[in-house]
């Protein structure tokens, strides 16, 4: 079946019935962490809320005052994930969040448009497509697209943008011999009822389930961003359109402002200004590395140089990495003494270096990785890593401490 977003994509509020409402779960991804959500779904007697399919993601909305939080298709049927139950029979008014719509009737309209003349114009066919949430892609059957064809193609589109082409929807059977003539990658194994045609006046024919604008000038403009490898020797095209395009200049435009800011110039200057900003920063990199090393030598001299040094030396520096504490390493003789060395901040993530007897490496790695929260490794009287925290560097500085003291026997 069409549901009612199908046959009027433009509709934002519903008047219809609860058919059935089940118990049921909604996984998904909470700032990077997956949750299951218990809730019900909902079949209606129709929808304006789309089901995810087609490339194009789900709608969202209210079902009354209670918020629709997925909606999927299940054969001919739209099943509405929400926390709270319906009463079966009872008549409900659906609200679209008519936004988020809009976006995605701009994006899907967009593509079909983008699709068919890439295919018009250079024989790029499209293998598939994404609706990202805050761009898109489409897949193209081509190693390469040249930027004097990505020109020519957005040139084009939006050429068809402006002649304000109509985009009207049929329904045809599944036998209707007029479908062999549709664009088309199949239908769902699952699909029932009359197969739904979207055509483009002069441009394209394609078989698709998804919600689209009436007319080309409502797409407003397109904007090709570039293109990316693919997979399988395909190109991935990225693009923009709508509302998205007009966000996205606003966002560049932001960005542009707080460059001159900081940079003290104007935007034609920002790359240049840039690269003499990345080159400083390499060349005082590059001297800072070289002091790091020297002052590394110059510690483990002034070391070597204490006649009351002792077996054990300990020394913490928020800069450094590990080149800086190998060299320390390397020149104090850690065949005799006990050398423990860490780099980052004092109670946070960092690097540490242990390093003398090797038996005595051995037997208190594990010990110092347990306290420092860390992960790493040695052989050879060498034992380094990463620390999740310094917080406890002091309590490993005095059991290493401890243990010199004791000829490295373990304690009791």
């Amino acid at each position: 079946m069409a549901f009612q977003c199908q046959r009027d994509c433009y509709m934002t509020e519903f008047v219809t019935s609860v058919v059935s409402c089940c118990p049921a779960e909604l996984k998904q991804e909470v700032n990077g962490k997956k949750e299951t959500l218990r809730g019900f779904n909902v079949k209606l007697q129709d929808t304006i809320l789309f089901p995810e399919g087609g490339g194009q993601p789900d709608d969202r909305g209210l079902i009354g005052e209670v918020p629709v939080l997925r909606v999927k298709r299940q054969g001919p049927d739209a099943l509405h994930f929400v926390a709270s139950p319906l009463e079966e029979g009872q008549e409900v008014r659906l609200k679209v969040d008519w936004d988020r719509r809009f976006d995605h009737m701009q994006q899907h309209s967009g593509q079909h448009l983008i699709t068919a003349l890439a295919d018009k114009m250079f024989g790029y066919k499209t293998t598939s497509w994404e609706l990202g949430h805050q761009r898109s892609t489409i897949e193209l059957d081509t190693p390469c697209v040249t930027p004097a064809q990505l020109q020519e193609l957005e040139e084009a589109v939006n050429e068809k943008i402006r002649a304000h082409l109509p985009v009207s929807v049929q329904l045809l059977s599944v036998d209707d011999p007029a479908l062999e003539k549709v664009r088309s990658r199949g239908l769902p194994e699952d699909h029932a009822g009359p197969v739904r045609i979207v055509s483009i006046v002069g441009i394209d024919e394609n078989m698709c389930c998804g919600t689209h604008v009436s007319n080309l000038s409502h797409l407003q403009v397109i904007k090709l961003l570039g293109t990316e490898k693919g997979k399988k020797n395909k190109t991935n095209l990225i693009f923009l359109a709508g509302s998205r395009v007009l966000k996205y200049a606003e966002r560049s435009y932001n960005t542009e402002r707080s460059l001159v800011s900081l940079l003290k110039t104007g935007p034609d200057e920002h790359v240049e200004a840039v690269d003499k900003l990345q080159k400083s920063v390499k060349l005082l990199q590059k001297t800072n590395l070289s002091l790091l090393r020297d002052l590394a030598v110059l510690i483990a001299q002034n070391f070597r140089n204490d006649p009351q040094r002792g077996n054990f030396f300990s020394l913490h520096k928020k800069e450094g990495d590990n080149e800086f504490m190998n060299i320390i390493a390397n020149e104090i003789n850690t065949e005799e003494t006990l050398v423990f060395l860490t780099v980052g901040e004092e109670k946070g993530p960092g690097l540490f270096l242990l390093a003398g007897p090797s038996k005595l490496v051995t037997d208190t790695g594990s010990q110092v990785l347990e306290l420092l929260q860390g992960k790493g490794a040695g052989k050879n009287g060498r034992f380094q890593g990463k620390a999740t925290s310094m917080a406890r560097r002091g309590e490993v500085e005095a059991l290493l401490r401890r243990r010199c003291q004791h000829g490295g026997s373990q304690e009791e």
